[in-house]
């Protein structure tokens, strides 16, 4: 039984970072297509007079999407400066790993055949864009890309912090403002009433949680046996595989 020589531990590490400086610059590519999709949806409503920003920023999708657009950008540009991440930033990455499935989930299961009242048809690849193709990115880039460190349990609560503060801001709103509301499912006056409104939260919530515990455990799945994972500071040594015995 030897240990594997230095030379190939330095070869494997050359290719990891060769891996994560792709998954650098795909992620930002994706960054600024959220931007641009984004640009897109606003532009258009401007065209046909109904853009109306109070409303339109007011939608967890949008939120998060603008949210995506620095952690997409800002990962990309850590990818090309830092062997790794920053604890931190993994944790807020988890995080927007978690909205976009939801996103997308949400999106395709309960509104996708959603109609608005005035018949608008916003922009068909924007709106596929932010529902489909970025929750794929986020699920395939948090299974695949390289270079990240442990996190810790404490990034469920970081992950659900935004959501449950979204849902109170926005339920707020509808009681005591002007009773709009983003999404057929938080309306109150609707089929299922009050309760309705509590049992989508609830299961919204729920599958939040889950998803956070399963980026969590993914990345920590990844990080076993990997040196130089435990801590998020530059200078603290390089990534290097797990070390193969013959």
């Amino acid at each position: 039984m030897t240990p594997s020589s230095p030379l190939g531990e330095t070869a494997a590490s050359a290719r990891l970072h060769t891996l994560r400086h792709i998954a650098g610059v795909i992620s930002i590519v994706v960054g600024l297509l959220v931007l641009v999709a984004l640009i897109t949806q606003i532009t258009d409503q401007l065209e046909f007079g109904r853009f109306e920003p109070t409303e339109y920023f007011a939608y967890f999708t949008i939120q998060t999407a603008m949210i995506n657009i620095v952690v997409l950008i800002a990962g990309g540009v850590l990818a090309f400066a830092m062997e790794r991440d920053t604890r931190l930033y993994t944790a807020i990455r988890a995080s927007a790993f978690t909205y976009a499935l939801v996103t997308g989930a949400v999106y395709n299961l309960l509104l996708r055949d959603v109609v608005n009242a005035d018949g608008y048809v916003g922009p068909v690849w924007a709106n596929q864009a932010l529902h489909v193709w970025v929750p794929i990115y986020f699920a395939l880039d948090w299974l695949l890309t390289p270079g990240r460190v442990r996190i810790g349990w404490s990034t469920l609560w970081l992950a659900v912090s935004f959501p449950l503060i979204w849902v109170a801001v926005t339920l707020l709103r509808i009681k005591f403002l002007d009773g709009w509301f983003p999404y057929p499912f938080l309306n109150p006056d609707g089929p299922a009433g009050v309760l309705g409104v509590v049992v989508y939260v609830v299961a919204i919530a729920a599958a939040i949680i889950v998803l956070a515990i399963i980026a969590v455990t993914i990345n920590r799945v990844h990080t076993r046996g990997v040196r130089g994972v435990t801590h998020g500071r530059r200078g603290t040594g390089a990534i290097d595989l797990p070390s193969s015995r013959a």
